[in-house]
Parts: structure tokens; C-alpha cells; sequence
């Protein structure tokens, strides 16, 4: 099974440091981006399964950049994180495609098991998609009779 990549997007570097620590603690890879745009780039460049994204940044805001995950790396679960959080920003993320939505100051072991969840749905999604395409070229007992008899 592959280790899951866990990226961190928020603007202040702080966070992003300790979080980072904590998580790569923890046994977990992960990278940081200080903005929308940054992880965009490193998305286009690494494998990551599970983003953890700040809603409020300058420039590209958290919302536009799960817009835009979404939109290139659809398979990409998105976990939104503010300190600022309202309900109608928790409501527009989940429209987009967000994952889940979590508060700051957050407990490290709160987020990594929300972190988990998230992976293992990708993971469920991932293997529904294997399965689909399996099937698409393995011809039931059915078919292959149907078509000897042609």
C-alpha cells in the first residue's frame, strides 16, 4: 500500500512549520506551500493524496485554490482549515468538494485522523475506479459464449 503525502497550504509559516514536525512525527510525509498558487506548483509536480488548506490567505484564497484542486486533481482530498471559520465559508467549501472542515487551533491528533478518513476514501475511490476498469476488459462467461456462437 502506498504512504499517504499529506501537503499543508496556509500563509503563515509558523504553523506550517510545527505542523509539519508534528505530522512527519507521526510517520506521515508532508510538504508545505505558504499559498494558493505555491500549491498548485507542487501539486503539478508531486503526488499528494490529502491536502490540508487554510480558507483565508492573501492573493489566491483557500476556496479558489480548492476550486482549482478540484478542478485538476479531482481525486485530491481537500480538508479546509481556518481560524476564522462561517458557516456560509464551511458551506461553499463543501459545495466545492471539500472534505471536511477543520477549526484552528486544532489538535494535532484531531487533524490526523481526519487526515486518515479522508486518505481512505481516496483509497475506496481509487479501487472502485480499478474495479470499473477491470471489468471494462474482462468479458463475462456470457459474452465469450455469445460470441463462439457467431
Amino acid at each position: 500500500m502506498e504512504k499517504m503525502k499529506l501537503m499543508l497550504v496556509d500563509d503563515e509559516a509558523r504553523f506550517l512549520e510545527t505542523t509539519k514536525k508534528l505530522i512527519t512525527k507521526a510517520g506521515y510525509e508532508a510538504i508545505t506551500a505558504n499559498s494558493g498558487e505555491e500549491a498548485l506548483d507542487l501539486l503539478g509536480a508531486h503526488t499528494v493524496h490529502v491536502v490540508v488548506l487554510d480558507v483565508k490567505m492573501p492573493g489566491m484564497d483557500g476556496l479558489e485554490t480548492l476550486r482549482r484542486i478540484k478542478n485538476l486533481y479531482p481525486l485530491t482530498e481537500v480538508i479546509m482549515l481556518t481560524g476564522h471559520a462561517t458557516v456560509e465559508d464551511a458551506v461553499d467549501g463543501m459545495k466545492l468538494g471539500a472534505s471536511d472542515y477543520v477549526m484552528k487551533p486544532c489538535d494535532i491528533d484531531d487533524l490526523l485522523a481526519r487526515v486518515a478518513e479522508a486518505y481512505k476514501r481516496r483509497q475506496g475511490i481509487e479501487e472502485r475506479i480499478s474495479m470499473a476498469q477491470a471489468r471494462s476488459y474482462v468479458k463475462s462467461p456470457r459474452e465469450i459464449l455469445k460470441q463462439r456462437a457467431e
